[in-house]
């Protein structure tokens, strides 16, 4: 069976705190003054997300069909996807039911995806799986090894919001071979895909819902 395995790639921001601490000498000489405690410095490093890692907020997303997804915390809104994991989220996008149904007929894929951090997802839309016909889709369901590739073609390893995908050009998916961006805001395309939705937030992934099915080697 296909063996479907996520490298997460991009830094890691977390918050630290590093201590440095002066030794002091053996024994003071006589008449010195009374030793000191050692000095210590704590340095804080990054706090919050910093700009340019790619994480998004429900006020970034931009495209045709963003407002056709539910609006609040409704369930499939920008709002309450937000806090869930890029699998758990997909699935209850409305723009999203094809692809939910794909991922959920590779073993452990939905699971992979969950738990992988800083990832980039571009996503088809019903109608890019609508496209390929409901035997084509049937076909590929029953066949996770060939189903497996062209999904992990729609996964980057490192998390972009649209400003650092038109920054990157070329991305590396999973699958191997290229993804090309062009263009940029609301003309933006992936390997010709319009943006129908993107900047989507999720806790491990920025979601870019599309409008084809992305294949490997076209």
């Amino acid at each position: 069976m296909f063996d479907f395995k996520l490298v997460s790639g991009g830094a890691v921001l977390a918050t630290a705190a590093l201590t440095l601490t002066a030794c002091g000498s053996d024994q003071p000489p006589a008449g010195s003054p009374p030793a000191q405690a050692p000095a210590t410095t704590t340095v804080a490093t990054s706090a919050p997300a910093a700009a340019g890692d790619g994480v998004t907020t429900a006020a970034d997303t931009f495209g045709p069909n963003c407002k056709d997804l539910p609006q609040g915390d409704a369930p499939g809104g920008l709002t309450a996807m937000g806090p869930q994991p890029v699998a758990t989220a997909a699935s209850t996008n409305p723009l999203l039911t094809k692809l939910v149904a794909a991922v959920g007929a590779v073993p452990g894929l939905a699971d992979t995806l969950n738990t992988t951090d800083n990832l980039t997802v571009f996503a088809p839309a019903d109608p890019a799986f609508a496209a390929l016909g409901d035997a084509k889709f049937a076909e590929l369901a029953a066949n996770p090894a060939a189903l497996a590739p062209i999904l992990q073609y729609h996964v980057v390893a490192k998390r972009y919001d649209a400003k650092g995908l038109a920054s990157a050009g070329t991305l590396k998916p999973l699958a191997g071979g290229d993804l090309k961006i062009e263009g940029s805001g609301e003309s933006m395309t992936v390997n010709g895909a319009k943006i129908l939705c993107g900047n989507i937030p999720t806790k491990n992934a920025t979601v870019f819902v599309i409008d084809k099915v992305l294949t490997p080697g076209t």
